[in-house]
């Protein structure tokens, strides 16, 4: 049961806690030297980081390794904005293939990006073809490309340069959370009373599960490599390397 009452009005205390739940146990994360050497760390630029930004090699390995989690937990973020819709009933759902969020009823077809910036040519190409080719099997529907974080508040058609011609439709649109929200539930408030109410469910998830999120086994692993830091970084990526064998 949801520890608090957060009175969104469109979804319940129950729902939105358990789903800010299972988006924070996502969150928990280990990481051990295997994980943190996984595409072959670069001993050369962490000394460069060390030595300018005045860190010790603990601290430089502590930083590169929020980093990487860091870029794990935005694939979290994005289940936590596209999984919500599942709660949202009158036949909203979450497609197991293909769109992100859609609704048959209503013939709206959703592509979801965090960061208006986050698709390059090819993707934002590959994408509006999709939507394309959407519309030629449903008739009269509408495709989305929903963004988190966009320039503005924004629906309307997305404009898009393709083979050097500009394409623009109707029902191709280029649509903010806040909008989408705002068509999905009736409410053009509702995703600022999300954002108001989260900090409070997340103290309530945090309070409710009483886990440590993060386990970091790097340093001590390293440490096993040899009691030098610096010594361990350079014999992950060099090792073999002509004279390591007595670095």
């Amino acid at each position: 049961m949801a520890q608090g009452t957060y009175d969104l009005g469109f979804i319940s205390d129950d729902n939105i806690f358990n789903h800010v739940k299972n988006t924070v146990l996502k969150y928990k994360a280990l990481i051990d030297l295997g994980r943190f050497n996984k595409n072959v760390i670069d001993p050369i630029k962490l000394t460069f980081d060390a030595k300018v930004y005045g860190k010790t090699f603990e601290e430089i390995i502590e930083s590169e390794c929020i980093r990487q989690i860091d870029k794990a937990n935005n694939n979290h973020i994005g289940y936590f904005h596209q999984n919500l819709f599942s709660y949202a009933g009158n036949g909203w759902y979450v497609p197991e293939t293909g769109f992100d969020v859609a609704n048959d009823t209503r013939k709206i077809y959703v592509e979801m990006k965090n960061k208006h910036n986050t698709m390059n040519s090819a993707a934002a190409k590959a994408t509006y073809i999709k939507m394309q080719n959407q519309l030629l099997r449903v008739s009269n529907s509408t495709c989305m490309l929903v963004e988190v974080i966009a320039k503005q508040s924004q629906d309307r058609p997305w404009k898009i340069t393709l083979d050097n011609r500009q394409y623009e439709h109707d029902n191709i649109r280029r649509v903010s959370i806040d909008k989408f929200y705002g068509i999905v539930f009736g409410d053009p408030n509702a995703f600022m009373k999300l954002c108001k109410a989260l900090p409070r469910i997340l103290d309530d998830v945090i309070s409710d599960t009483h886990e440590n999120l993060i386990e970091n086994r790097v340093y001590s692993e390293l440490q096993e490599v040899s009691a030098d830091t610096f010594k361990s970084l350079y014999l992950l990526a060099f090792e073999n390397y002509e004279g390591f064998n007595r670095f």
